[in-house]
């Protein structure tokens, strides 16, 4: 009889020649995990990202993708508060104490912030006229949208963020505190001849205590938000909004310039914002937008705010503001529906047939460095440009430089950016109406943004 033959006398063989199998397949693993680690130190090394930011990239898709459209207009609200007979803090059926329209640009990388007054006069349904921070209390944030994009303009917003009164507080606590100049309003309208001094009031009823020295100092959630909610002194809200600004550019400061100090802190970022934002960005989309302006420079965000020319009293009998309607409207138009874009390079040639002494220009300083209107203005008129008038812009927190082309002079914004050296070679130029009634004196106005200052003391870079 032949040999009974186990089923067990197979087992040994067949696991002797798998396992060379397995081990080149662990060993092949392991040369491409070290080969993807290696690439993506590299890329992190050449582009000077962390290696989860280079990840994160990869595997997102872009703002344009996950959004189908190169900018989303977002109305972002703050809510305010008060206190019941027992001091407890309550903001249902609440106002709107910041209202922000912001453009989120995904081709330039820009974020524009257009702040608007909350005592500004607004058209509601029925035509009754009322102050715009009341909508948010009618009607909710769906209230809200429809009022402010009929007073700005614009055919309504894409998404909207509502913040809870708590939120600047958690976020700038989250991050560990915030760097900021304390000013007073001389200082903040007139930077370059004013007197500095201490931010003093009390109001114990709105538990709301501000006693800030003035200067540079690290601002903890509480002094954050008192220095943002101070106006209580002839400027009133203008300066308000110009210190809600201030704050908002020193809280992206604190996110993009120190990126380790983020990361340590991102479990309470991210914790703070869940709790203290409604918004109706899905995470993809949150997550996109994060990525993709993680690194945002500062100057990137464009903030202004809508000016006032009278006082109006309501058919209430309350007192509200009306918007200087032309400046509104350029506003809207440069900052929400057609901020400038990149634009090819104008033809050299053509560019240099543009003489320089045909070109008029005015120069105002937007930042609170004294004589760099100055020093701008001495280096166009070495370039052959003539110089018309030299002073301070209406605002001196401006963080990017902006060169107002107003000519029938063909590419003489273009001719004046280029006279301002490689150094200005990403300022925008926006193009204005010219008026045959009421033609300019100038044909182009430099508006000084912080940007400029180091680059002013620093050599130009090579053309």
């Amino acid at each position: 009889m032949g040999k009974h033959i186990h089923p067990d006398d197979f087992s040994e063989p067949q696991v002797r020649t798998r396992a060379p199998v397995f081990k080149r397949i662990a060993v092949v693993a392991a040369i491409v995990v070290a080969g993807l680690v290696a690439v993506l130190a590299g890329m992190s090394v050449a582009q000077r990202k962390p290696v989860w930011q280079i990840v994160a990239t990869v595997l997102t898709p872009s703002p344009q993708q996950v959004f189908g459209k190169n900018n989303i207009l977002v109305l972002i609200e703050g809510l305010d508060y008060d206190y019941t007979s027992n001091d407890e803090e309550y903001s249902s059926q609440a106002r709107s104490d910041v209202i922000w329209a912001v453009n989120v640009d995904f081709i330039t990388h820009r974020i524009y912030q257009l702040a608007i007054p909350r005592d500004m006069v607004a058209t509601y349904p029925g035509g009754r006229q009322q102050k715009i921070n009341q909508a948010q209390s009618d009607g909710g944030v769906r209230e809200a949208q429809s009022v402010i994009s009929q007073f700005l303009g614009i055919p309504g917003f894409d998404r909207y963020m509502v913040f809870r009164a708590e939120s600047t507080e958690d976020f700038v606590n989250s991050l560990g505190g915030i760097d900021v100049k304390v000013v007073n309003s001389d200082c903040l309208m007139h930077p370059n001849s004013c007197t500095n001094g201490p931010l003093d009031y009390d109001d114990s009823w709105g538990h709301l205590h501000i006693h800030l020295k003035p200067g540079f100092q690290h601002l903890n959630g509480v002094q954050a938000v008192g220095y943002m909610r101070f106006r209580h002194d002839w400027c009133g809200d203008p300066c308000r909004i110009m210190r809600q600004q201030i704050v908002l550019h020193a809280l992206l400061h604190r996110l993009t310039a120190d990126k380790v100090n983020t990361l340590l802190h991102m479990n309470d970022l991210l914790g703070a914002i869940n709790r203290d934002v409604q918004t109706n960005l899905s995470r993809q989309e949150e997550v996109s937008i994060a990525t993709a302006f993680a690194d945002m420079a500062p100057h990137a965000l464009i903030t202004k705010q809508v000016p006032y020319v009278a006082d109006v009293t309501l058919p209430d009998g309350g007192a509200a503001i009306t918007p200087d309607e032309t400046q509104l409207a350029q506003l809207v138009r440069t900052m929400l529906i057609a901020p400038p874009q990149p634009t090819t390079p104008p033809d050299a040639g053509a560019l240099a047939a543009v003489a320089a002494s045909s070109v008029r220009v005015d120069i105002e300083n937007g930042t609170g460095v004294p004589g760099l209107a100055k020093r701008v203005a001495a280096l166009l008129r070495s370039e052959g440009f003539k110089i018309a008038q030299v002073g301070n812009a209406s605002s001196g927190n401006v963080a990017t430089t902006e060169v107002h082309e107003h000519s029938r002079v063909a590419m003489a914004g273009l001719k004046v950016r280029s006279g301002l050296g490689s150094r200005a070679s990403r300022v925008p130029v926006i193009s204005e109406a010219v008026s045959s009634q009421t033609p300019s004196p100038s044909d182009v106005t430099v508006i000084i943004g912080d940007d400029l200052v180091n680059a002013m003391s620093s050599p130009p870079a090579s053309q």
